[in-house]
């Protein structure tokens, strides 16, 4: 009876699937431990801004306003909290209490150790900074505009040529200071301007472009479709 109880022991314990072995529990727990450590790009954007000079995070969030940093990267306010602590508990930066005032309750004032300077230095080798497509919302709805009623296919263009126009004369006087303030042509900030003004005007010539081709616009002559698919079948 007993050897029985055993043999039933041991074919229970052998059926368990192989995700509950401590194995693949120890890699599971690995693996949310990196995509938890791994550095985000507001993580990145306050460690650059902290290896500049020391700051509060109310300090800190004004600057990013200041520069119009959420132009080109996506940073709320309760994100730089956020990472503050994480950037603090990962070692990457350090606090310390000054007696200076900060426009807010908090006091602490954050530096970017070597260990961070290091931590941004091989983030910033990452080869998905080069290899990865935007997906702007405006390529979407042109994907989705054959559906849309009559005459909205105009007013939305014009609406996107002037929100383009609106932009690009932001964007010059934003060079204009920029270039005021550091003095010189050679600097990463007037190369990003630089960029979104030549994206600005490449995308304006663009829609120039599609309001001559509109009247032409047509369905596909030879549409393939899927034939056999069901998502059962895959």
């Amino acid at each position: 009876m007993g050897g029985n109880k055993a043999r039933m022991k041991r074919d229970s314990s052998s059926s368990r699937p192989a995700t509950g072995t401590p194995r693949n529990d120890r890699r599971r727990l690995r693996e949310r431990y990196e995509r938890r450590a791994k550095l985000t790009t507001p993580d990145l954007v306050l460690l650059s801004l902290l290896a500049e000079r020391p700051m509060h995070g109310y300090q800190a969030n004004l600057e990013l306003e200041r520069r119009e940093i959420r132009d080109w990267a996506g940073i709320s306010r309760p994100q730089v909290y956020y990472s503050l602590e994480k950037l603090a508990r990962a070692g990457l930066i350090r606090s310390s209490e000054t007696d200076e005032p900060a426009a807010g309750p908090e006091r602490s004032t954050f530096e970017t150790t070597v260990k961070g300077r290091a931590a941004l230095a091989n983030a910033l080798e990452r080869e998905e900074w080069t290899t990865q497509r935007e997906r702007p919302p405006f390529l979407t709805w042109i994907a989705l505009s054959w559906l849309a009623r009559p005459g909205a296919f105009e007013k939305q263009i014009q609406k996107r040529e002037e929100f383009l126009m609106r932009e690009l004369a932001r964007e010059k006087a934003t060079l204009k200071a920029v270039l005021h303030e550091v003095g010189h042509p050679h600097h990463e900030a007037v190369w990003m301007i630089g960029l979104m003004i030549e994206q600005f005007r490449t995308e304006l010539h663009w829609l120039q472009k599609l309001a001559l081709e509109l009247p032409k616009r047509a369905r596909a002559q030879r549409p393939s479709y899927s034939e056999g698919y069901s998502p059962a079948s895959s």
